[in-house]
C-alpha cells in the first residue's frame, strides 16, 4: 500500500479503462482538460470566423476568452497525440476535470487512452450554474446525488465508462443554489463510493472556506477533497495556509501560465517560480502532503499542436526547476506522486484488463 505520512492510501485508481492499482503511477496531472468546449453561449456565432493560427496565436493566448476557436478541443486524435506527448515526458496519469456542462467525452476519453496508451480519469459531478440545463437545475440533493453515484459505479452519459473522482464541482460567488446542492451531493457520493472530490471555487477569497463548510457539514472526508485555482484566488499566497490546515488539498493548477495578466479578472497572475516559492513556503510550515500541481490546459494554444506547452510541461520543465530550488527528491515525490494519489485512491482490487 501507498501511505502519505502514516495514512495508507486505497488500492485502485479508476481510470477509463477500468481500476487500475493506485502502485503503479509516479507521475500525475490531478485537474486538465483533454476533450472539452467552454464557448459561452453569447460567443458560438462566431466560431470558425478566426481560427487559431500562427499569425495570431500569441494574441488568442494572451487574451484567451475572446476568441472562441481556443475555448474547444473535441478532436479525440488531437488528444491522442496531446496525451501521448505527456507520456514521452514521463507523465502516466492524467485526469480530465470536464465535468457535466463541459462537453464530457467518456468514450472519447477511452479511445484517446487506449490508443496513447496512458491511464486517464474521467470525472463525474456537475460545473457552474452557467453551464447547466433546466434538469439539473430543477435536481434536488437526493437527485444529484444518486446520479453522481451512478457516474462512479455504474458509467458516465449512457457508456460504461465510469468516474475516478467527482468533481470539478463548479461553483460561482456567490454560490448558486444548485452549486451549493451540488456540493452536498459531492460529500454524500464520495462518502457512499469512497471517490474523492475537486472543487472549482468562485473567485472571492470566502468562496473556497464556503465550500469546505459545505462539505464538512456533510460528512465529507476533507483529506479527499482538493480545492482548485489558487493561483487565481490568492495570487500571492494569501489564505492557502489557512485553507491548507481545514484538512484540504490546495492546487496550484495554471503552471505553465507564464504571464501576469489573467483574462478572467484583474488579477496578477504567479509565475512558475513563484508559485513553487509558495509551494516551499508550505513545506516549511508543515503543510507539504496538502499540495497539488497541474496545468489546468482548456485552451488550443497551451496545447502542443497549437505551440503551446502541452500536458508535459511540469515533468519536462518545473520538475528540473523544483530541484534548482531545492526541493529534494521526497518532497518532490509528494506533490507529483504521493498527494494527488491521495485524492485519487479508492479502495478495491485492481480489475483483469489492466491496460
Amino acid at each position: 500500500m501507498l501511505r502519505a505520512g502514516n495514512r495508507p492510501v486505497s488500492a485502485i485508481v479508476r481510470t477509463v479503462g477500468g481500476d487500475l492499482p493506485a502502485e503503479r503511477f509516479r507521475r500525475v496531472l490531478m485537474h486538465e482538460h483533454v476533450l472539452w468546449d467552454i464557448v459561452p453561449a453569447d460567443r458560438r456565432h462566431l466560431l470558425g470566423k478566426e481560427p487559431v493560427a500562427m499569425e495570431n496565436r500569441w494574441q488568442t493566448d494572451y487574451r484567451s476568452n475572446d476568441n472562441p476557436e481556443n475555448a474547444l478541443q473535441r478532436d479525440v486524435a488531437v488528444a491522442t497525440k496531446e496525451i501521448g506527448h505527456l507520456a514521452d515526458d514521463g507523465g502516466d496519469l492524467i485526469v480530465d476535470q470536464s465535468t457535466y456542462g463541459l462537453a464530457r467525452d467518456p468514450a472519447g476519453l477511452r479511445r484517446a487512452s487506449e490508443d496513447a496508451g496512458i491511464g486517464v480519469v474521467a470525472c463525474a459531478g456537475t460545473y457552474t450554474a452557467a453551464c447547466l440545463d433546466q434538469g439539473i437545475h430543477a435536481m434536488d440533493v437526493d437527485g444529484l446525488t444518486e446520479r453522481f453515484v451512478d457516474e462512479v459505479e455504474t458509467g458516465l452519459d449512457g457508456t460504461t465508462v465510469k468516474a475516478g473522482l467527482i468533481g470539478e464541482i463548479g461553483c460561482s460567488a456567490p454560490l448558486a443554489e444548485v452549486e451549493r446542492r451540488a456540493l452536498k451531493a459531492a460529500a454524500r457520493a464520495s462518502r457512499r463510493t469512497g471517490a474523492g472530490i475537486s472543487v472549482h471555487p468562485g473567485r472571492h477569497t470566502d468562496a473556497p472556506f464556503e465550500a469546505v463548510d459545505i462539505l464538512g457539514d456533510e460528512g465529507a472526508d476533507l483529506s479527499r477533497v482538493a480545492l482548485c485555482h489558487m493561483d487565481r484566488t490568492y495570487p500571492k499566497g494569501e489564505r492557502v495556509a489557512e485553507l491548507a490546515r481545514t484538512g484540504v488539498a490546495v492546487e496550484w493548477d495554471f503552471f505553465g501560465i507564464e504571464q501576469s495578466h489573467y483574462w478572467m479578472g484583474d488579477v496578477e497572475l504567479p509565475t512558475d517560480r513563484t508559485r513553487l516559492r509558495l509551494i516551499r513556503e508550505l513545506f516549511e510550515g508543515g503543510l507539504g502532503g496538502r499540495v497539488l500541481v497541474s496545468h489546468d490546459i482548456c485552451t488550443r494554444t497551451r496545447l502542443r499542436t497549437w505551440g503551446g506547452h502541452g500536458y508535459g510541461h511540469i515533468f519536462r520543465n518545473v520538475v528540473p526547476l523544483m530541484k534548482a530550488l531545492e526541493f529534494d527528491a521526497a518532497e518532490i515525490d509528494q506533490i507529483v506522486r504521493i498527494n494527488p494519489l491521495n485524492i485519487l485512491a479508492m479502495p478495491g482490487t485492481a480489475e483483469e484488463n489492466e491496460q
